[in-house]
């Protein structure tokens, strides 16, 4: 899982969500300049990096260590448990002694505390350097003891420090020891009298030829992970099993480790974190490539948690985090195997999936109706308005009904009393007198769903931006599920990632047709109305087919009416439909010091669309309005935009003194010429020259003495 030529990018670690997200950064990158290193005081530890003292990296000088057992040191023993490699995390000091101390006993070597610090004027430990007891020279007093003579001046140790509350980071590791190992002696000593040790699981290494990079998530050990049988020799093939294991058939995990090798090879950003049991045993993994990193700059308002896999007991316990691109298309930004659906996996698989992104918050978090996701997120995500997937509610509703007596006449009553009311009152009403009318008064399903309702029914989200997630009428067949048809419920594991790049490909493919046919063609104008030409220059194709609908629905808008004026805002009525079905829509127009125009419709088409609706645009061209206003333009739907999908987190500040910073910066400029170069032939020739011309200019460049 590791490589040694491997680089990690920086980022500012003041972005991760919690402290509870213990990561592990595996780097093979130079030892940072003397600038660089931890400092340490009486008071705290901080690591100094450029003019940043705020970001926070630690460098690892041999991730090789990672994958190499322990008999590779002196004392050739073999050794089940990972080595220890600056970067870990443990959830406590005592986790962490634990840790060291197992990986000693399998080793074959005793620890002590050589020293540990604590914060000033308090007895709360700040850090620890735990050693091999080997380590030191007896006094001359001692010396003369007759006690047999064991220091040997040890160099191997591990450095401890207390990072964010009760989290512990190894940032200092030395594993080479000066003396042979005596494993017997070593199992009667001190430290390993308690029996500290973890369940022996080998890591599997990748070829030599293959590097790359990852984060891992540890617990309190680090260790890989491989297909476990259960009691009576078999391994068992329940992808959910209630051991909170990952069981993964036929080899699974063999088969997802090559997969993540073989695809960063093509894909240097890919990221991979794995959450591992206390034994070693995988619990979940989660992953998500460099394009779908950066989609997400673009594309991180809306985001839905799509969980159909394990909600209708597909044998892969597959979840997808799926964004809305400015097709209106769904897309990919994080995949994962779950091992169960309990409160602690949601909140460790959102927690990976946030530091994947810089802890950046989406502003709307869209999930199935499920009460350990509501509080996943509230702990995780607690800025972003959870909203749950409306689909998926009325689904569930009509699932848990199948049986009832009147069954077709109740469906067509929920859709009426869902879609039908504007204001809260009406609806709350109405709801009420459907399930007095069809017995439903105590059914389980139904109270719940209604306690959550501010979650799902859609006259509670007037305020909420859903860029059109949740605009599916009952009826209209399943709920939209990212891997229709690429995955079904029998799909294998190996069938899965077999198929992922050739999916995303296609995705792709059809983003940029998608992209081509919208910045190409000219649509066809329904009306003369101008906000319908405005918008054809400015809006992706289908997003321009959904707001032309709008623009021809203005027909069908009447009677407009002035019913309150207070100083720059003033309340109107617009009139829509035809003899006994029309409907009134109030809208709130408003004007600022700067003849800016602000329209609130009670629909609210636009927090639901990313357009406006048929009422605002009707009383637009009521007051005189011919264009439609700039701050009625979602950026997101916009066609003329270009979109690289480069992860650029960083703040564009390079540290001189880091050649790791370098790479990122040089590597992060690079793509972005390459992505501007597959644009067209044209693109690409003139980025071939320039890459040409950078590179002679570069070798004329005279190295300068360090």
């Amino acid at each position: 899982m590791i490589g040694s030529n491997s680089v990690y990018s920086p980022a500012d670690h003041s972005l991760l969500p919690n402290p509870d997200l213990c990561i592990t950064i595996e780097d093979g990158s130079p030892s940072p300049s003397s600038e660089q290193m931890v400092i340490e005081t009486g008071e705290d530890l901080q690591l100094a990096i450029g003019e940043n003292p705020d970001l926070e990296i630690d460098l690892e000088n041999d991730c090789d260590g990672l994958l190499e057992m322990a008999g590779d040191f002196s004392g050739g023993e073999k050794c089940a448990m990972i080595p220890p490699a600056t970067g870990m995390e443990f959830e406590s000091y005592d986790d962490a002694y634990s840790y060291y101390n197992s990986y000693a006993r399998e080793v074959g070597f005793a620890i002590r505390v050589k020293s540990s610090w604590t914060k000033r004027n308090s007895k709360e430990k700040r850090g620890a350097v735990l050693c091999c007891n080997c380590e030191g020279f007896k006094m001359v007093k001692e010396a003369n003891s007759r006690r047999k003579e064991t220091r040997t001046g040890c160099q191997a140790m591990i450095r401890l420090r207390l990072i964010q509350l009760d989290r512990w980071k190894v940032d200092q590791v030395k594993l080479d020891h000066n003396h042979s190992f005596d494993p017997e002696r070593a199992h009667n000593s001190k430290s390993h009298k308690k029996n500290f040790g973890a369940t022996k699981i080998k890591p599997q290494a990748p070829p030599p030829h293959v590097q790359v990079r990852t984060i891992k998530l540890y617990r309190s050990l680090a260790a890989s992970a491989i297909d476990t049988p259960n009691s009576s020799g078999e391994t068992s093939h329940d992808p959910l099993h209630s051991s909170r294991r990952l069981e993964l058939r036929g080899g699974g995990f063999r088969v997802l480790q090559d997969f993540f090798f073989q695809i960063q090879l093509t894909n240097p950003n890919f990221l991979y974190l794995m959450d591992l049991g206390d034994d070693g045993s995988l619990r979940n993994v989660f992953w998500v490539d460099a394009r779908a990193r950066a989609a997400y700059s673009h594309f991180g308002d809306v985001l839905v948690f799509d969980t159909t896999c394990l909600s209708n007991t597909y044998e892969l316990p597959l979840v997808a985090f799926v964004g809305i691109n400015h097709h209106g298309d769904s897309i990919l930004l994080g995949s994962a195997l779950v091992s169960d659906q309990s409160c602690e996996t949601y909140v460790w698989l959102l927690r990976a999936w946030l530091t994947c992104m810089l802890g950046r918050h989406p502003q709307t978090f869209v999930t199935e109706h499920c009460k350990a996701i509501q509080t996943a997120v509230s702990q995780v995500l607690p800025r972003a308005h959870h909203r749950l997937n409306l689909t998926h509610v009325l689904q569930s509703i009509l699932e848990s009904l199948v049986g009832l007596e009147d069954y077709e006449s109740f469906r067509m009553a929920l859709n009426s009393v869902v879609y039908g009311f504007l204001k809260v009152e009406e609806f709350e009403i109405a709801w009420e007198e459907m399930v007095v009318r069809f017995g439903l008064t105590n059914h389980e399903t139904i109270r719940g769903l209604f306690q959550d309702r501010q979650l799902w029914a859609p006259v509670y989200l007037k305020d909420t931006f859903l860029a059109g997630a949740l605009t599916f009428r009952l009826g209209n067949g399943a709920a939209p599920f990212i891997f229709s048809g690429y995955v079904h419920q029998q799909t294998s594991l190996r069938e899965f990632l077999e198929g992922y790049e050739p999916f995303l490909d296609n995705k792709y493919k059809r983003e940029a047709l998608c992209d081509s046919e919208s910045s190409k063609s000219i649509p066809e104008l329904r009306t003369t109305h101008p906000y319908e030409s405005q918008m054809a220059k400015v809006f992706t194709k289908e997003i321009f087919t959904r707001f032309q609908e709008e623009v021809s629905a203005m027909s069908s808008c009447f009677g407009i009416t002035q019913v309150h004026s207070n100083g720059s805002a003033s309340s109107y009525v617009v009139k829509e439909g035809e003899g006994e079905k029309v409907r009134d829509f109030e809208v709130i127009y408003e004007t600022s010091a700067a003849a800016q125009v602000r329209c609130f419709c009670v629909c609210g088409g636009f927090s639901f669309n990313g357009y406006q609706c048929r009422h605002v645009l009707a009383l637009l061209t009521h007051n005189g309005l011919e264009e439609l206003p700039s701050h009625y333009i979602l950026q997101r739907w916009r066609k003329d935009v270009n979109r690289l999908y480069v992860a650029d987190f960083g703040s564009g500040r390079v540290d001189i003194m880091n050649p790791v910073q370098w790479y990122e910066h040089l590597h992060r400029r690079a793509l972005q010429v390459v992505e501007q170069g597959m644009r067209s032939k044209e693109h690409c020739r003139v980025a071939w020259e320039a890459f040409k011309e950078s590179l002679n200019k570069v070798h004329l460049v005279t190295d300068e003495p360090s």
